[in-house]
């Protein structure tokens, strides 16, 4: 299976914004090398080699609010705090107290509650551009208050989304969440139903699919969502050429998002400055990135799939929160939980987020027989039994093995808390695989194109024994058939659908299954997607046989995880990994990215996409269908309007590794309005059925 590898032509957005964060720490001067690898992710070597003395910071305090905190808490740690110089963060609207000494770091949304006397001096920094008007009063009190002597900056920093992987972001979900959006989830919230679907605090597929929604809320949550987008662009320094479909929101944020740049670019070359930089992609560069935006309904699919991948299924089934994971834990009839931080500083994590998890099972076994190994040489040379024990050894005879054992020490301790973080998840995650049956919704959704309404029956009917999936698996199960094939059920056939929806609890649940039935009726969507996926061109299923699942998989897990270990889990199990397809997503970023080798389907839906140019005359016509505008490029982000998830951003991650090839030329970033697990996603459909 291919692993997608980012390309080295320009840094992951990640990375980018975390050198933009480390500068505004640094009083908004890029910090020392040293600090700039914060956030890169490095494979532990069994030797350490000490690095440069770092510079000494400046001591400062960071203000935050609570949608800075999350940009933060998302790619840095306490630690990276510390090494920039920030000695204390605080909330902004908390009681803070008088540090008149040390200057203080504002990071803070448009806002104007600002206390002018705590600090020595301030750095305003705003995380989306500060409105004229608010500025001009922020001036007139900073004037009335005659402390203009201490503001020493004020900024727009651009920095309104998350980038919780390296190539994966979404956007701050707005201030105050719209009234189109918390007015659905209350009536579906008011009528309890057996089964209650976790709401997210904020849906843009509601609010520019409710039809409660005013033009209004409509207007407001598409300039949001192209100030967004606008802050992401500006982050990457380089103007992109933009593709979207026509006649949807999708098209409305290009066409806005294109004026924006515009403007950036028109008081650029007034003023000078300007976030975009004049290298290779920026205002002058040759290999420009190409923006896709795309519409949820394009595909919906991904949204519930049960998926294979390690970060996928964490995601679907621990409570997973700016890269923070909750595992629930049961033992003598006492209930605690745990909290793992995953990132791209965890080299485990990083190495394995996107591979199979009987992969990852295995990979575990072999960081654990190298740890061994290493821990074994250091207790050999230094002659101790125990790693425990370095510390009793004799002085006069050992100081060389001594220090050689006290320099790895905190590599090899801070290794193994990363491998037993992993051990746990992977046995919360098994524990699940093995209630839910979800080895066998995935080999189902795998081959979902040659499945009948009577074979998804038989599944909800009678699942495996010593398993019961939930209902919302169950109705993931039935909307996601229901989308990929070509032919959609009979009454009769959604009748009985139904009807063993509502016997396993669904409950009002069944409304997201009636607003996907009206999508399709309007849309058709499975035009792209079809019978095909899941299935070869043979239609043959693309998995192994249901007898080579994870039943016999699962008992090893477990007898190998009371041995101590997970020596050789998987030998004779990789008929199970799934092998590479793209989801119609990538399917249309693929002819719209790399023509000569994508469908003639997805050529000629792309073929009538919008083109866009912010670097064009207006006077020369900037959007037209026809082979003129197919173009191969190097870079490019995908945005779907209305949530992603995991599973489609780790099959566009593939398809840019094999795509790429050996020279890794393809570089994909993956971005949405925001990112919802499963569970959220159908709370959002059951809320817009309640409604329609």
């Amino acid at each position: 299976m291919n692993v997608f590898k980012p390309p080295t032509a320009s840094p992951p957005l990640q990375q980018a914004q975390t050198a933009a964060l480390l500068s505004l720490l640094n009083l908004n001067v890029p910090p020392p090398p040293s600090n700039q690898s914060l956030g890169t992710s490095t494979v532990p070597s069994r030797t350490a080699t000490p690095g440069p003395q770092p510079i000494a910071p400046v001591w400062k305090v960071l203000v935050l609010d609570e949608l800075s905190k999350d940009v933060l808490a998302t790619v840095l740690r306490v630690q990276d705090l510390r090494d920039v110089g920030v000695t204390l963060h605080v909330q902004l609207h908390a009681v803070r107290p008088a540090l008149t000494d040390v200057p203080a770091v504002y990071l803070v949304s448009p806002t104007l509650d600002l206390n002018n006397n705590l600090y020595e001096s301030f750095y305003i920094n705003f995380t989306s551009p500060l409105p004229r008007a608010m500025l001009e009063e922020l001036a007139a009190l900073v004037a009335k208050d005659g402390t203009q002597e201490l503001i020493t900056q004020v900024l727009d920093q651009y920095l309104d989304f998350l980038v919780p992987s390296p190539s994966l972001f979404s956007l701050l979900p707005p201030i105050t969440p719209s009234k189109a959006s918390s007015s659905t989830i209350s009536e579906t919230q008011a009528s309890p139903s057996s089964t209650t679907f976790r709401h997210p605090p904020h849906s843009s597929y509601q609010v520019l699919n409710a039809p409660k929604t005013t033009e209004q809320e409509i207007e407001e949550e598409i300039e949001r969502i192209a100030s967004g987008l606008f802050s992401v662009v500006a982050t990457t320094g380089q103007i992109p050429y933009i593709r979207c479909p026509r006649g949807n929101a999708a098209e409305m944020i290009a066409k806005k998002l294109e004026q924006k740049i515009r403007d950036q670019l028109l008081g650029s070359a007034r003023g000078g400055g300007g976030v975009f930089t004049q290298g290779e992609g920026g205002i002058g560069g040759l290999t420009r990135p190409l923006l896709v935006i795309l519409d949820r309904n394009v595909d919906l699919s991904p949204m519930l799939s049960h998926s294979w991948t390690y970060q996928a299924l964490v995601h679907d089934v621990l409570d997973m929160r700016l890269n923070r994971v909750t595992v629930t834990s049961t033992e003598n009839g006492r209930t605690s939980k745990r909290t793992y931080d995953l990132d791209s500083k965890d080299f485990f994590w990083a190495k394995n987020a996107a591979n199979p998890f009987p992969q990852v099972a295995e990979d575990i076994d072999v960081e654990l027989t190298r740890y061994k190994q290493d821990a074994a040489d250091i207790t050999r040379s230094t002659g101790v039994s125990d790693m425990n024990d370095i510390s009793q050894i004799d002085l006069s005879s050992n100081a060389q093995h001594l220090k050689m054992a006290i320099t790895a020490l905190p590599e090899l301790t801070a290794r193994k808390a990363t491998l037993d973080t992993h051990m746990n998840i992977a046995t919360t995650l098994l524990s699940a695989i093995k209630a839910r049956a979800l080895d066998e919704l995935f080999q189902i959704e795998e081959g979902i194109g040659k499945q009948t309404p009577q074979a998804i029956l038989e599944t909800l009917r009678h699942p495996p024994s010593d398993s019961n999936p939930t209902s919302a698996d169950k109705l993931r199960l039935v909307i996601i058939y229901f989308c990929s094939v070509q032919q959609s059920p009979t009454k009769d056939q959604i009748t009985d659908l139904e009807t063993e929806l509502k016997k396993a609890g669904v409950g009002d649940g069944i409304r997201a299954f009636d607003y996907v039935r009206k999508v399709r009726e309007i849309s058709q969507m499975s035009t792209l997607g079809g019978a095909v996926v899941g299935a070869d061109k043979g239609g043959r299923s693309i998995v192994g046989g249901w007898d080579g699942g994870l039943g016999a998989l699962s008992n090893r897990f477990t007898d190998r995880l009371k041995e101590g270990g997970l020596d050789n889990l998987l030998s004779g199990v990789k008929n199970f990994l799934p092998q590479s397809k793209n989801l119609p997503v990538t399917r249309l970023v693929e002819a719209l990215m790399d023509p000569s080798a994508a469908a003639t389907q997805a050529l000629q839906d792309t073929d009538e996409y919008l083109f866009l140019d912010p670097r064009q005359s207006r006077s020369t016509p900037g959007a037209g269908p026809g082979k003129a505008k197919r173009m191969v490029h190097a870079e490019g982000i995908v945005f779907v309007v209305g949530g992603g998830g995991y599973v489609e951003y780790t099959n566009l991650m593939e398809w840019a590794g094999r795509a790429g090839g050996a020279s890794g030329i393809k570089k994909v970033t993956y971005g949405s309005t925001e990112i919802l697990d499963p569970e959220e996603f159908l709370a959002v459909l059951e809320g817009l059925g309640a409604t329609s």
